[in-house]
């Protein structure tokens, strides 16, 4: 099936001419045009066919064959007898300039007074940016570009007349429409794709619009707006777009950052309950996207993001009848592939709390020749194949979803392996990702931190075809505490369901917290950062609830920072004892401490007010804390946590108010108009940093938050903002941090992701949304 898809991809190269994607409005006297100008074409698979005279570079890593003097590819497996193509960018590209000249241009109606003779627009702004970067050599990158034209113009156009535009020097064929804006979808009004509830206590749209050089548009007060039936054409809400801030504010976080660059403007039509598809109207403007108001709105949103973790899964193959993505199996001891013990602990590497460490410095320099048995399983980290212990959070939040609505996902079908079995599929996506540990854990209890490969995946390379060295990192206590405390949770959460199988992870959760308490003495003099003391603290909390053994009260309560009634869920470089404290809330034993219970609830509601404050500060009504940069999924998935447990432990509507407001930006309501979570929504990311998919030349699978928009001005130097900025236009650093996202694949902190960040993020939110 796979070599099939491969073939059919190489086959599908066409070039094409530029293009108009969209004519719409974004004010009654502005047009904007959209121009698609070159295309990507991927490279594919196939087997190496060496020539005389060929020659392999960089043979440890990427392994680039250069014939005749030019890289053509870089060749994938141990056996060396596959080579995947170099990208390319076909058809004409489009210089920017040109498009900018505005005595080029002209616009005509022969209904219209006013345009009867073709006229002249009185300024002409724009913005480009690459929509792909096609690897064309080692570290040569091509890009197909989008350009977005706005023609400001000395009048407004008339309602239900059709205009015609051309171009400068006839660069592009004359485009026509019809200004009918209740009609017209525009680029300038941004609402969730992914629609409401009719019980939803925030239902809001927005107006905004970026014009490149031309900066902020600027609209007037009082613009009215309705949300129109699609079948019908009828308004059902009706209102005044109100200031949401204004492109000066310097408010939304604590930076005193500004991430929009133009006024938004906020429709709030929270009253509409009644269930239909619809589109927000802005008199004179134009439409939203369609968006739906239904039932079952969150519950699809959250089985999309649920299983985003199985696309995510090691060790199994991927395919019909569960899913459309085709990937063979990956990691799997049965397949010939060996993981090698290495010394080093994760705890000790970069990839977990060493800052000094590279990303494989000390796993590598461990390296030894033990095979670890039972290797595989777990969730991929990101758009590569690592396997961290980091990852538990997905877990940890998906069991805590089991135990706030056992009812509601009892009958919850993720179309995953297990659904046929008699446990909830979230609480068997939970336990696939906790059994790759489980399976791992030392015979004296010890719990390594994970699965990894020597390096960063060499180019043109699937995971199935992985050829570095992997290895298994050794057992630490923070891998262990983090283990402990989540087997804990799960073997809570089993005990309804299937008492035997709870009895595995408690006794699993046991030894680990067991060998953890005998090996921490040993790293006294270590000076280990506060990680391991909050993962301790939480262990030790989530086995006083399952065990009501006084041992771990007292541990919890010696390693707690909430005898201070005034202690805060998260201190930078002090503590993060976010989950712990919720546990303790929760905890019904007789030896519970009430005064630090008392503290915990309160620092849970606290944190949850702060956070909720935040919804009614920002444009777009993203969440995040207020100290955090922008990037890194705060844009594309909701801060809510505190937000969803201070509304567990006090039932105020304010919390699922901005709850559901935090949820807009990721969801579509915003100034790309794209959901960032893959496969949902009318447009969504279609270049993530997903390996295997870009190899297979497929869609990436879909359920992937990526982490979006970051502010590039905390880069000094960025390579993958060099390549954008080649063809960017302004430059990158000059985007509204909001709207500076590129999805090109090669830009980690904006393509890529992880699953336990904004994945775990964004299904926590949704699933609790869609079983409150």
């Amino acid at each position: 099936m796979l070599s099939l898809l491969l073939c059919c991809v190489a086959g599908c190269a066409q070039e094409a001419p530029p293009k108009v994607t969209l004519i719409c409005t974004v004010a009654p006297d502005v047009i904007c045009l959209k121009v698609q100008s070159g295309e990507a074409v991927f490279g594919t698979q196939h087997p190496y066919e060496a020539q005389p005279g060929d020659r392999i570079d960089n043979p440890e890593q990427h392994r680039w064959v250069i014939r005749d003097g030019k890289c053509i590819g870089a060749l994938a497996g141990a056996d060396q007898k596959i080579i995947r193509d170099m990208d390319r960018v076909v058809g004409p590209r489009i210089d920017g300039a040109r498009l900018s000249q505005a005595d080029g241009y002209r616009v005509a109606c022969a209904a219209d007074p006013n345009y009867a003779a073709p006229v002249t627009p009185t300024a002409v702004h724009r913005k480009s940016k690459p929509t792909a970067l096609a690897r064309t050599a080692g570290w040569s990158f091509d890009s197909p570009v989008e350009h977005t034209i706005y023609l400001r113009l000395p009048k407004p156009l008339g309602i239900g007349k059709e205009y015609a535009v051309t171009f400068p020097e006839g660069v592009l064929p004359e485009q026509r429409f019809t200004y009918e804006p209740v009609q017209l979808r525009s680029e300038a009004i941004h609402v969730s794709h992914l629609g409401f509830r009719p019980d939803d206590p925030a239902k809001v749209g927005f107006l905004s619009c970026w014009m490149g050089d031309g900066g902020g548009l600027k609209y007037a007060e009082g613009l009215p707006f309705h949300v129109v039936d699609e079948a019908t054409g009828n308004s059902l809400a009706d209102g005044v777009l109100r200031l949401a801030k204004a492109a000066e504010a310097t408010d939304e976080n604590a930076y005193k950052v500004n991430h929009n660059k133009a006024d938004v403007w906020e429709a709030d039509f929270t009253a509409l309950t009644r269930k239909g598809t619809y589109r927000l109207y802005v008199e004179g403007i134009g439409c939203s996207y369609s968006f739906p108001i239904a039932d079952d709105v969150w519950r699809k949103a959250f089985t999309v993001s649920a299983r985003g973790f199985f696309h995510q899964r090691s060790g199994i193959a991927l395919g019909p009848p569960y899913t459309d993505y085709v990937r063979p199996r990956c990691f799997h001891p049965d397949d010939g592939v060996k993981v090698y013990a290495s010394t080093a602990g994760l705890m000790d590497t970069g990839n977990g709390l060493n800052g000094a460490d590279s990303n494989f410095g000390n796993l590598v320099k461990g390296a030894t020749d033990e095979i670890v048995p039972n290797a595989w399983g777990g969730y991929m980290d990101a758009g590569d194949w690592d396997r961290r212990i980091q990852h538990l959070v997905v877990s940890r939040r998906l069991l805590e979803l089991q135990e706030m609505a056992p009812d509601t996902f009892a009958g919850f079908s993720l179309n995953i392996p297990e659904s046929d079995n008699a446990l909830p599929d979230i609480v068997d996506e939970a336990l696939f990702n906790l059994d790759c540990y489980r399976r791992m854990q030392t015979p004296d209890g010890g719990i390594r931190g994970g699965i990894e490969s020597a390096e960063h995946p060499r180019q043109g390379e699937g995971s199935w075809q992985e050829s570095l060295k992997i290895m298994a990192y050794a057992p630490c206590v923070w891998s262990s505490y983090e283990y402990a405390g989540v087997a804990a949770r799960a073997a809570r959460v089993l005990e309804p369901l299937d008492a035997g199988l709870a009895t595995v992870y408690r006794d699993n959760a046991l030894r680990a917290m067991e060998w953890a308490e005998r090996e921490l003495p040993t790293r006294a003099d270590k000076k280990d950062p506060h990680a391991v003391k909050d993962s301790r603290n939480l262990a030790a909390a989530e086995l006083y609830r399952l065990t009501g053994d006084e041992r771990w009260n007292r541990i919890f309560l010696e390693t707690t920072v909430f005898t201070d009634p005034k202690a805060d869920l998260f201190v930078w470089q002090d503590h993060e004892q976010r989950d712990a404290p919720w546990v303790y809330a929760e905890t019904d034993e007789p030896g519970v401490d009430a005064t630090v219970q008392a503290n915990c609830r309160a620092a849970v509601i606290r944190e949850g007010e702060a956070r909720a404050a935040r919804a009614d500060r920002t444009a777009f009504r993203w969440v995040q804390y207020e100290w955090r940069p922008t990037g890194a999924g705060s844009l594309t998935a909701p801060d809510a946590v505190s937000m969803i447990r201070a509304h567990r432990l006090t039932g105020d509507s304010k919390y699922l108010r901005a709850i559901v407001l935090a949820c807009q930006t990721g969801a579509g309501a915003n100034p790309v108009n794209l959901c960032y979570t893959t496969g949902l929504g009318h447009a969504s990311p279609q270049h993530p940093l997903h390996i295997d998919s870009q190899v297979t030349g497929q869609p990436p699978p879909p359920g992937l938050t990526i982490f979006g928009p970051s502010n590039p001005t905390q880069m000094s130097q960025d390579w993958a903002l060099d390549f954008i900025d080649r063809t960017c236009y302004p430059p990158s650093r000059e985007w509204p941090i909001i709207e500076a996202y590129f999805d090109v694949f090669w830009y980690p902190l904006m393509c890529e992701f992880t699953v336990q960040q904004p994945m775990a993020d964004n299904a926590f939110a949704w699933g609790y949304l869609a079983a409150r």
